[in-house]
């Protein structure tokens, strides 16, 4: 959600800012905008809804001269997308972008009316504008002094970037709750909600922890932590790659993505067997140690990600012999939960920077977990960071909103996890031996699975009048079905729910008839007869039904069932073959529906706020 650019340097900059909001464009947003302030202190601002097309085209017709500025990319919280409601909002000669919510912002906007201030906008962001100029007039001092005494009047969560017209040699950055992270050039510095977008320009980044405030000049950075007392920030070289590059011969980033799935897989695989085992050496000496005494799982993710982690509850326990237990991240974080002895906790993020998944991380820390390890796609994220250990998915950079490559290397990343922790409390050594020769096999059994992409594109004309769809899976393939619904959601806006298929006499036959296509997934396991009998329930009340099925599993096509022959894949890994279908479903339906496929109505990609 939501993008920040900032940059202080002697050159002009408005183009740096531009390329970095381009590159902040799939956390999702529904505006953008941006200011620079050249050398006499004249400010420039230049806002517009929509992508950040617009206001590349808006910035060639008005050009921005100036070596101090910041930029923004909204997704609406407080306001409707709107011009006056986008970034960055100005109070005279204060200017100010900012990501996350400020909680108090109407108590705090009707003291600044008190105050003799108009509102413009319908945004909690015009609030920070407001207080750091009333506070800069009532007892002056630096910007940084002044954003220090605001900032304890606001909450809630935010990163926030101010800037002073009058003082264009310093840019101030406030962190509680949203990433931050400064970039260090050569006689110039600049600021970014995420690393990504300062790439073009350095690769000497810090980061800055929760609760700091910084002061960023061309030459210096000086850092306060939330008590207000000076900080050092360690420097990093990144290695990160933003290897998204164009969409080449695909329609979309999320087609791309959906086929990159086979070398990102091989790249999650990668140095991380060794004669037949595997190693996880990156996690560290002593991790084997603390693995070994692992006697419970807690998992903590939102939305895919939480789908990744149902699936591993099924290994965790039928592989490795480990309860596990796994809640969303938004409720955990708000409920009293009783730990478990020699519990594991694990939280899952594609980004590192989920709000809810990072709130729950740090509400974990002082519960008595045995430790926490993070899963992650974003090697420097504040999830990363904050966790003890960490194993990194090695996606690369997924710009569709709805995630694809991102979830099939979580999952290949956790069944190496349940391998590594079986071995460690000495399972039987097959089971290692069989996920490792499955792992192997997957990328070539995906590569199988996507030449039948021209399949699902047929069938998913039968969707171009529906409304509603209902997913059904049984044991580790339920999740899959929960994950399928959501695609469906997400970039098609359809109606999609999904039910272990025993669930369905429960009350979901209630919703079945000839205009509720059912999608069911059908691995040929020690469950398929019990779901054949299940799907003999949905045909008996006239309902349609699309089974995904291994070849061999002996369906037979008829008027209202069609069949879907999938290619054979070792059972361990058939949760993860069988997302791809369901992705590949999602996006031709979408396609049909003619929505807006990479950055669906709505969403963000990195959901940074509670």
């Amino acid at each position: 959600m939501c993008g920040i650019v900032g940059a202080v340097a002697q050159r002009d900059i408005a183009e740096i800012l531009l390329e970095g909001l381009r590159r902040l464009e799939y956390r999702g947003y529904d505006s953008a905008g941006l200011a620079v302030v050249d050398n006499e202190g004249h400010l420039q601002r230049l806002r517009r809804v929509g992508k950040v097309s617009a206001l590349s085209s808006a910035a060639e017709q008005h050009p921005l001269k100036g070596g101090t500025g910041i930029a923004h990319t909204r997704w609406a919280t407080h306001g409707e997308p709107s011009e006056v409601n986008a970034h960055p909002h100005v109070s005279d000669h204060i200017v100010v972008v900012h990501n996350g919510i400020i909680e108090n912002h109407e108590p705090l906007r009707e003291i600044l009316i008190e105050r003799g201030y108009r509102f413009v906008s319908e945004t909690d962001t015009e609030v920070i504008a407001h207080l750091v100029h009333w506070e800069q007039r009532q007892a002056g001092g630096t910007l940084a002094e002044v954003v220090l005494r605001v900032i304890p009047q606001l909450r809630g969560a935010y990163g926030a970037v101010i800037m002073d017209s009058e003082d264009p040699s310093v840019l101030v950055a406030a962190r509680s709750g949203s990433p931050l992270v400064i970039g260090r050039g050569v006689g110039e510095n600049f600021l970014a909600s995420d690393q990504l977008a300062l790439l073009p320009v350095t690769r000497r980044f810090m980061f800055l922890e929760e609760g700091d405030i910084a002061e960023v000049t061309r030459r210096t950075v000086k850092v306060w932590d939330k008590q207000g007392n000076p900080a050092e920030r360690a420097e990093i070289e990144s290695q990160v790659k933003y290897d998204a590059g164009d969409k080449g011969l695909y329609r979309h980033y999320m087609q791309k993505e959906i086929y990159e799935q086979p070398q990102a897989i091989k790249n999650t695989l990668e140095g991380r067997f060794n004669h037949g085992e595997i190693t996880l050496a990156e996690l560290g000496a002593g991790a084997d140690e603390l693995l070994s005494k692992v006697q419970h799982v807690q998992i903590i993710a939102c939305g895919t990600s939480y789908h990744s982690a149902m699936v591993s509850r099924y290994w965790f326990e039928a592989l490795a012999g480990v309860p596990c237990d796994v809640e969303i991240a938004s409720e955990f974080r708000y409920r009293k939960a009783a730990v478990r002895p020699g519990s594991l906790l694990i939280t899952l993020s594609q980004s590192g920077e989920t709000a809810d998944t990072l709130a729950a991380l740090r509400l974990t820390k002082s519960l008595g977990y045995l430790g926490s390890l993070a899963i992650c796609n974003v090697a420097g994220s504040s999830l990363v960071r904050e966790s003890d250990l960490s194993l990194m998915t090695r996606a690369g950079t997924e710009i569709g909103v709805a995630s694809t490559k991102a979830f099939t290397t979580q999952l290949t990343v956790l069944l190496m996890l349940v391998a590594r922790i079986g071995r460690l409390k000495g399972t039987d050594k097959q089971i290692e031996a069989d996920i490792v020769h499955a792992l192997q096999a997957l990328p070539s059994r995906i590569e199988q699975m996507l030449s039948l992409d021209k399949t699902i594109e047929a069938l998913a004309e039968g969707f171009s009048d529906k409304h509603h769809a209902l997913f059904l899976g049984r044991g580790d393939l339920y999740p899959i079905a929960m994950e399928g619904a959501l695609k469906l959601k997400e970039i098609s806006y359809i109606h999609a729910e999904a039910y272990a298929a025993g669930e369905l006499k429960h009350g979901p036959l209630a919703l079945i008839d000839a205009d509720m296509p059912v999608i069911v997934i059908a691995p040929n396991n020690e469950l398929l007869e019990k779901l054949k009998s299940n799907i003999e329930e949905v045909r008996a009340r006239g309902g349609l039904l699309y089974v995904f099925a291994e070849q061999n599993a002996g369906f037979t096509e008829s008027e209202n069932m069609k069949i879907i022959p999938l290619p054979h894949v070792e059972e361990i890994v058939a949760p993860i073959f069988y997302t791809i279908p369901m992705q590949l479903l999602a996006y031709h339906i979408a396609l049909i529906k003619g929505t807006d496929v990479d950055q669906p109505r709505n969403l963000a990609k990195s959901v940074t706020v509670e």
